[in-house]
């Protein structure tokens, strides 16, 4: 499995824009097994994104999709940074299976 944790910075008064947005384009993402969004309760400039991916190359097809690319357009404006981005190789866990 393949596995993507990172936290985006946006722009003041547009977090929940941004929810809406990724929600939205990540309803079927061939590959996707968790595709979990969350609000930094202590930095409302903040979200982070938690991804598990069958492997590494479900995740790149993902980023090709036209309707992944318009998302990525209508939320890019909001956006103001990317504080970090890890990989992981996640093992399972409630939720997840193996």
């Amino acid at each position: 499995m393949y596995g993507l944790i990172g936290k985006i910075r946006i722009a003041p008064g547009k977090r929940e824009d941004v929810i809406a947005i990724l929600l939205e384009a990540t309803s079927a993402l061939p590959g996707c097994l968790n595709y979990i969004v969350a609000r930094d309760p202590a930095d409302t400039t903040a979200l982070w994104v938690t991804e598990v991916w069958t492997d590494a190359e479900s995740h790149k097809a993902s980023l090709a999709r036209p309707d992944v690319q318009a998302a990525i357009a209508k939320a890019r404006p909001m956006i103001s940074g990317f504080d970090f981005q890890v990989e992981t190789a996640p093992v399972g866990g409630f939720g997840l299976s193996k």
